[in-house]
């Protein structure tokens, strides 16, 4: 338990319904953000050949483990506020 309190802090310490839906909110956000630059960067680094593919999977990689480190995030996020977690 201490492994992941320390790998998602931010998920821990919902008191009420607000403050869960705006842990929520901040963890979308933050996906959304690191999609959208991550997407400028691979659009604007595919103008050159073999850079820009090699970037681009890298940023691919990137964006694929913050949207598992979010759903994970939220998932944990949700069941201590259920209080399942101890």
């Amino acid at each position: 338990m201490n492994t992941i309190k320390k790998l998602f802090p931010f998920s821990f310490g919902s008191k009420n319904v607000a403050s869960l839906i705006i842990k929520i909110v901040i963890y979308l956000v933050a996906e959304i953000v690191i999609g959208v630059i991550a997407g400028i960067v691979s659009g604007i680094l595919a103008l050159i050949p073999i850079v820009g593919m090699i970037v681009g999977i890298l940023l691919w990689g990137l964006t694929s483990i913050v949207g598992i480190y979010v759903i994970a995030g939220i998932v944990i996020a949700i069941l201590d506020y259920c209080k399942v977690l101890k």
